[in-house]
């Protein structure tokens, strides 16, 4: 060792005589290793100001090298933030909020925030209050609301001094909001069976608490209105394949419909396995289109018709109308609404009369 070397680690961390570490690297230590000021490390670790990028990655080199964490508590001190976001959601297990989530992390990654997620364990607005207080102890700098169901109303107010942004909530409630265009992508579903010869359009329909399912119901009653058909009665589940496939037993024993819009393709799923048993054939006896467009939907048997949703999406504008509002609570908060064209696959037909075929066996 030269004359004048600190004595150091393995890691690089100064020591004590005898080797014992006496405290953790500071920003000092990742200065004199950089070749940079304390206050140049500080600007890097804050993320505040631009730093050339020759000098960034030095200091970065140097952080990894002493394996220097930065004071979260001094640095919220400083800057006001915590650089965390919080997500709530009723339930993540649902096919499109485990990819709004996952969307939502991998880009707060890259904005460097961390993320914390919350379940709200009942459907109450008292639960939803509950959770946004806990979190809001977390220490988090915003929070995104993932399906927030009917507690998304007029008048809703929640106990955060942060700012918060609905996934797929009403635009025209009390917050901003990011969204699909959920009323074009359900009435082109509705237009294509329509056009396709089909006297009217059966609906299973999502949950009846669920903002993304009324939309998508209310599009497919005013493209049955406005095209002068019958309207049947609307089939209920809950986004599931079980309750599709019930769905789907009760339309088969019916026996009236020639094609049904699913609004969700989960549902679709248990809906073409009820008809296969129930021996009605998909498209021949009846049709059959979905919403979402899962990576499964084109391996369904038949290959399933449906409306893609582009929730990766969804949860990186989330997260930008999130940090903006972070970064200036006044900024403009309007999204633009993604468009959800339809997936035309093997799933849809003419009916019976107009294909030549014999009908239901």
């Amino acid at each position: 060792m030269r004359r004048g070397e600190p004595d150091t680690a393995p890691n690089g961390r100064p020591d004590a005589p005898g080797g014992a570490a006496t405290r953790p690297p500071s920003q000092a230590d990742v200065a004199a290793l950089a070749g940079v000021s304390s206050q140049t490390v500080s600007r890097v670790v804050s993320g505040r100001a631009k730093v050339e990028e020759a000098t960034r990655r030095r200091v970065v080199d140097a952080m990894q090298i002493l394996g220097y964490r930065a004071n979260t508590a001094a640095r919220a001190l400083a800057t006001g933030r915590f650089h965390t976001i919080g997500v709530l959601g009723f339930t993540f297990g649902a096919h499109g909020n485990a990819r709004t989530l996952q969307a939502i992390s991998e880009q707060a990654q890259d904005a460097g925030y961390s993320v914390t997620v919350m379940t709200v364990r009942r459907h109450t607005e008292g639960a939803l209050r509950e959770a946004v207080t806990a979190l809001g102890d977390q220490a988090v700098d915003g929070i995104v609301l993932i399906d927030p169901q009917i507690l998304d109303r007029p008048g809703l107010e929640l106990p955060t001094g942060v700012p918060v942004v609905i996934s797929d909530g009403n635009p025209d409630r009390r917050y901003p909001s990011v969204n699909n265009d959920q009323t074009a992508g359900a009435r082109g579903a509705v237009d294509h069976l329509l056009g396709l010869g089909h006297r009217t359009v059966w609906h299973l329909a999502g949950p009846r608490d669920s903002y993304a399912a009324q939309q998508r119901a209310a599009a497919w009653h005013a493209a049955l209105k406005a095209a002068g058909v019958p309207i049947p009665p609307i089939v209920y589940g809950d986004w599931s394949a079980q309750s599709g496939y019930e769905a789907g037993r009760a339309i088969a024993t019916a026996g009236e419909a020639t094609a049904v819009f699913a609004a969700n393709d989960h549902m679709a799923l248990g809906l073409m396995r009820a008809l296969d048993d129930a021996g009605v054939s998909v498209p021949g006896d009846l049709s059959v289109v979905g919403f979402d467009d899962v990576a499964e939907a084109a391996f369904f048997k038949p290959p399933l018709t449906t409306v893609h949703y582009d929730f990766e999406q969804l949860g990186r504008e989330c997260v930008s109308l999130l940090l903006r509002l972070i970064a200036e609570p006044s900024a403009d908060a309007r999204v633009a609404v993604a468009p959800t064209p339809l997936i035309v696959r093997g799933s849809t037909a003419p009916p019976p009369s107009r294909a030549g075929g014999s009908g239901r066996h």
